[in-house]
């Protein structure tokens, strides 16, 4: 016997929502979404897509690692010179952080 799901299949999974184009190169989808007074193209990011690559996310200021999946959003006025890539929970958490990161003792400085 299986073990019981806490949740429905499919609850809590963010649905595509009308705005969002699937983009074949990348993996993901692309949305639009409005975080303090401006539009962002937000785009998901296959962690097969980012092999080879390495980031900084600016959320956590940390390294986001090869072939990892995560989150690269922009803002629509300024185009795509300006994306960052960001850690899916980084992202998720934008509206949550501090102004000012925090680095430890031991981070390296980039």
């Amino acid at each position: 016997m299986s073990p019981r799901r806490n949740r429905p299949k499919g609850a809590g999974e963010p649905s595509p929502s009308a705005d969002a184009e699937q983009t074949g190169r990348y993996g993901g989808f692309q949305r639009t979404e409005s975080w303090q007074g401006e539009e962002w193209s937000v785009r998901h990011v296959a962690g097969a897509s980012a092999a080879g690559k390495r980031y900084r996310c600016p959320g956590c200021d940390q390294e986001i690692p090869s072939g990892l999946a995560h989150v690269v959003a922009w803002p629509e006025h300024s185009g795509v010179d300006e994306r960052r890539h960001w850690h899916k929970a980084c992202w998720n958490a934008k509206d949550r952080r501090t102004t000012r990161v925090q680095r430890s003792r031991n981070a390296p400085r980039y």
